[in-house]
């Protein structure tokens, strides 16, 4: 009998000002390690207002991690130091493994006045954390939709319903669905009990495992182990973010944009970026 996945924490994303001057809201971060491990942190910065998030995330460093910026509305402009440069429109998303060190930039612009999206931050164990860097992205209309009773799946990596997300080698093995479901409808989704799991919720509500309380939008759930997440939508629907990944378990040293092991690796990370060479050469 499949053992599911209970909600044994709820937090609610508190606003944050990050970038150049963004207003956002982080539903987990730097305080929840490493109860999301391997995910660091997940970022909500949809905006109603431009003044909110027209000054964008200019030129910075990552090292050591992975970023995910998934689009529901309007669109983010972008460029790297490896020469990728290009726009992330709704439906789409950017999976960048910063590895060794990259230097890059994200600003969000409306699309008929809209704006709205996520950014969730993934880290690499010790072994992979001075990997060369890469980057994936993804057009809207390339992610697989999988429609049954009463739901819609958007694939963006992992498997559900038999269609494969596009998404693919990244280190954490991730699932990332984005569920709609309407009222009172009830999601399932078979799990790999070794991966740690979450659900975010953006619009109307649901309950997750077999019961208890209805997170409402901008709220994280950490599901609990098992073999699959539930979740039974409330009176007006929901739409949400499954997330899975495999754990590290390893120490985290963290500071701003760089997440390393140890503190020594966060001091040689910035004294290389102070003096140039934090970029590596390749080829």
């Amino acid at each position: 009998m499949a053992d599911i996945r209970e909600a044994v924490e709820v937090l609610t994303a508190r606003p944050t000002l990050e970038g150049a001057g963004v207003r956002l809201r982080r539903a987990f971060g730097f305080s929840e390690v490493p109860r999301f491990d391997p995910f660091l942190m997940l970022d909500d910065f949809r905006g109603d207002r431009p003044e909110d998030y027209l000054a964008g995330f200019p030129w910075h460093p990552h090292r050591g991690m992975e970023t995910v910026t998934y689009m529901i509305e309007g669109k983010v402009e972008h460029g790297d130091s490896m020469g990728h440069a290009g726009s992330v429109g709704a439906g789409g998303v950017q999976w960048m493994t910063a590895g060794s060190g990259i230097l890059h930039q994200e600003m969000p612009k409306p699309v008929d006045g809209r704006m709205g999206g996520f950014q969730l931050w993934v880290n690499l164990p010790a072994e992979k954390k001075m990997m060369d860097p890469r980057y994936q992205e993804i057009a809207g209309d390339a992610i697989p939709v999988v429609r049954g009773d009463g739901t819609t799946v958007r694939v963006v990596a992992g498997e559900h319903g038999g269609a494969q997300g596009p998404v693919t080698e990244i280190v954490a093995d991730p699932t990332f669905l984005d569920v709609a479901l309407e009222p009172r409808m009830v999601f399932r989704h078979p799990t790999d009990r070794a991966m740690t799991a979450f659900a975010y919720v953006f619009a109307g509500a649901a309950a997750f495992g077999e019961g208890g309380t209805a997170p409402g939008n901008a709220h994280a759930v950490r599901l609990g182990p098992g073999d699959v997440a539930r979740a039974e939508a409330g009176p007006d629907g929901v739409r949400f973010l499954l997330v899975a990944g495999r754990p590290i378990g390893e120490p985290v040293a963290w500071r701003g944009p760089v997440v390393m092991n140890t503190d020594e690796e966060l001091r040689e990370a910035f004294r290389e970026l102070n003096e140039g060479t934090f970029v590596k050469k390749r080829g």
